[in-house]
């Protein structure tokens, strides 16, 4: 297979994640924000700053002044010129796509194509502003026809493998990336002084649709330390990073003849391997674990870009 496609299938894969994933978190922020108590410290503190942290988007504000939600929302969801924001995923993707309508089926173009028109012609703008849970209830559905679709339509051959490791390695990260900033480490020594975070995590569940799936494999209430756990370490949740990094793993070695001798997918093995270990151990092995996984899987990225996509321009920013 050629590089171009191959990379422009990983982007695709990725674009479609993130876009899901934006709106899941956009979600969950409204609801939490709606129902947040600041005087109880088991409530959720996330903030809409927070929002732009996970995103890795500046604020562009005055940045003494905290972000309103509807700004953020705002820019997140509807503005072309933010990359990270779900029309500009979308339209990324639809972009992709249209190259590749000899590669993937016609179902998956149709999804991708209509998702891409039907943004275009709603009035987001209202949407954000009177009641948005339907504009980010529509994302998510699209994004899971589309899986759907590569699941049932398209053939399980390289091809499929780079589409099914970006949208992998997309969600292990923007899973991280909410670990990080909505249940940081808490320094030792200072757990008694620092404030509980247990309604950070409860909406972290709800932001990646895991709640029911928690609470039907952990004998333990939603605080953060289990979530945390569920999140990273639970193989039989798909969007936890464990699961995330084995299917990234099996896609790579599903699409690279010569996978015994490929960096990136050694890094996979142990990897996984890692957060086997850590999974058994105690709680100790959790607190420094988000940066350091976070950090394996850039270092994927730019093994899985060298040894499959030379020569190719990068298709986005990561």
């Amino acid at each position: 297979m050629l590089s171009r496609i191959g990379h422009d299938l990983y982007w695709l894969g990725r674009h479609m994640v993130r876009a899901e994933h934006t709106a899941r978190m956009l979600d969950g922020l409204f609801h939490s924000d709606l129902q947040a108590r600041p005087e109880d410290p088991e409530s959720v503190t996330l903030s809409w700053d927070s929002m732009l942290v996970i995103m890795g988007v500046d604020n562009g504000l005055d940045p003494e002044r905290p972000a309103r939600r509807s700004d953020v929302a705002a820019r997140l969801t509807l503005d072309p010129a933010t990359p990270n924001s779900i029309v500009s995923c979308v339209a990324a993707a639809r972009e992709g796509a249209r190259t590749l309508r000899d590669t993937i089926s016609a179902e998956m173009w149709e999804a991708i194509n209509t998702f891409n028109l039907d943004l275009q012609r709603r009035d987001l703008s209202a949407g954000v502003r009177t009641g948005p849970y339907s504009i980010y209830s529509y994302v998510k559905e699209r994004s899971g026809l589309f899986w759907g679709l590569t699941s049932r339509t398209m053939l399980k051959d390289g091809a499929r493998a780079f589409l099914i490791a970006g949208g992998r390695i997309e969600s292990a990260d923007m899973v991280l990336r909410m670990l990080r900033v909505a249940l940081p480490p808490i320094p030792d020594g200072q757990e008694e002084e620092a404030p509980r975070r247990d309604g950070n995590a409860l909406a972290l569940l709800h932001a990646v649709g895991g709640f029911q799936a928690f609470m039907r494999s952990a004998a333990t209430p939603p605080n953060a330390d289990p979530v945390a756990r569920f999140l990273i370490f639970e193989r039989g949740f798909p969007d936890s990073v464990a699961a995330s990094a084995e299917s990234l793993h099996d896609a790579l070695v599903n699409g690279d003849s010569n996978w015994r001798e490929s960096p990136p997918i050694l890094r996979l093995a142990r990897l996984t391997a890692d957060l086997e270990f850590r999974a058994r151990a105690g709680r100790e092995a959790l607190i420094p674990a988000f940066r350091l996984f976070q950090h394996e899987l850039e270092l994927v990225d730019s093994e899985i870009d060298e040894r499959y996509f030379s020569g190719v321009g990068q298709g986005a920013a990561a």
